[in-house]
């Protein structure tokens, strides 16, 4: 994934990365057996693709992280 597509996922939501990422896994999961049949004779581009599935749900972690760190900084103001 190239830095500027990567960029632009830091600003979609976490439902548009979810979606993305069970798009992903199946676009994955496609090629993996395309490439264990022998079809798809690139194997790099699911490997790639495995990474980038790591990439977006590493960022789906950070938000939730952050969520959970704006919450609980509401909580400790209102007290």
């Amino acid at each position: 994934m190239k830095r500027k597509e990567f960029t632009n996922l830091k600003n979609k939501t976490l439902e548009d990365l979810t979606k993305l990422v069970r798009e992903k896994k199946e676009e994955s999961l496609k090629k993996k057996m395309n490439g264990v049949s022998g079809k798809d004779k690139n194997l790099k581009s699911y490997r790639n693709l495995r990474r980038e599935i790591a990439q977006i749900l590493t960022l789906i972690k950070e938000k939730q992280i952050i969520d959970k760190l704006k919450s609980k900084s509401e909580e400790v103001k209102t007290k």
